[in-house]
């Protein structure tokens, strides 16, 4: 089943991050290290991502290196534990979800970064 996030543009997307870190007196720097670190983009693929209005679905799709330890993310995001969801899209979505969260929650950087 194809979610209606799939095809929304990454661009719509990551100034709501942004937003939602920055409320929480955290950074952009923050938010492109915690992209950076879940996807292998550098800061200019992601820009230029960002830029080019890619969905999610290309997003990851196009993602250089998926993190190995992005396993290691648990816990509830949008009311789904994200180690038991099953679509590999949604859980990278959700992956990601819940790093921002952590973030503004105020953990660690080298927390969040599973270092």
């Amino acid at each position: 089943m194809a979610h209606n996030i799939y095809g929304m543009a990454f661009s719509k997307v990551y100034p709501l991050y942004i937003s939602k870190a920055e409320r929480k007196d955290r950074t952009k720097d923050e938010v492109d290290t915690i992209i950076r670190w879940l996807t292998g983009y550098s800061q200019e693929q992601l820009e230029a991502q960002v830029a080019a209005n890619k969905d999610f679905k290309v997003f990851f799709a196009e993602a250089p290196a998926l993190h190995e330890n992005r396993r290691q993310i648990t816990g509830v995001i949008c009311g789904m534990r994200v180690e038991e969801i099953e679509e590999p899209l949604m859980q990278e979505i959700r992956y990601l979800d819940k790093l921002i969260d952590e973030l503004a929650r105020g953990k660690a950087m080298e927390k969040i970064l599973r270092n």
